[in-house]
């Protein structure tokens, strides 16, 4: 397993700051090689400052694509929507002219839909250029939770859906979430964590153990083209 790059930092403005302007600089390039970026981030409480550091970026955001790692089965008008978290943390200033790919569609579960996600994820085309990914107290990083039913199609190497759907045993929304292939395969992939209690979880992750008890193992474990980057602030 390799080791990842460890970025630490003295205060969470700080990480903000710097991660925003790394990940900037990665979509800029982008765009001026290939004509356009792709972007997938995690929600919740922790990425808020980072998506709004993000979001004053000076990049050409008309090229950007910006999707999230996951999100609950819920419409945009529930306050647990990640999409709207989003809308309101990062596609605002200059980032408001990026082109947004939500997960949710309308119906009661993801599974009457699964075919359709498929579709629009696969339609974002190649690899993304950067992902920034959560990770719980749990070990769960995007929507792969412990021994879920549907983590073993989420963390399969060689499956070739973009999406897949999770039911996590003490919540009662499903989940929807992007594959280990779409994750792993990411030109810049990091996971943004802050506190003493994420950094033990962290610690716990990186010894040895199975998956399916702390999947963001599987992250760690991926095969990649460059390393893998952990940013911390206390």
């Amino acid at each position: 397993m390799a080791e990842p790059a460890f970025h630490r930092y003295e205060t969470r403005e700080a990480l903000a700051e710097a991660l925003a302007a790394g990940v900037a600089a990665v979509l800029a390039g982008a765009i001026a090689t290939e004509g356009e970026a792709r972007l997938a981030v995690s929600g919740g409480s922790t990425p808020k400052l980072f998506f709004e550091k993000l979001s004053g970026a000076e990049i050409d955001w008309h090229e950007v694509t910006v999707t999230l790692v996951d999100e609950r089965w819920v419409p945009e008008e529930n306050a647990r929507s990640n999409a709207a978290m989003l809308r309101r943390h990062l596609l605002t200033g200059r980032a408001a002219a990026a082109h947004f790919v939500p997960f949710y569609e309308p119906s009661d579960m993801p599974e009457e839909v699964l075919d359709t996600l498929n579709d629009r994820f696969h339609r974002i085309g190649r690899n993304f250029d950067a992902v920034i990914l959560g990770m719980g107290n749990d070990g769960h990083t995007a929507s792969w939770f412990p021994h879920a039913p549907g983590l073993a199609g989420c963390l399969d190497p060689n499956t070739d859906d973009a999406v897949a759907i999770v039911h996590p045993l003490d919540q009662d929304e499903a989940r929807v979430t992007l594959t280990f292939p779409m994750i792993a395969d990411a030109r810049f992939l990091a996971i943004h964590i802050e506190g003493e209690e994420k950094l033990k979880t962290l610690e716990a992750a990186r010894a040895a153990g199975a998956v399916e008890a702390m999947p963001v193992r599987a992250v760690f474990g991926a095969a990649r083209p460059g390393p893998l980057d952990v940013f911390w602030a206390p």
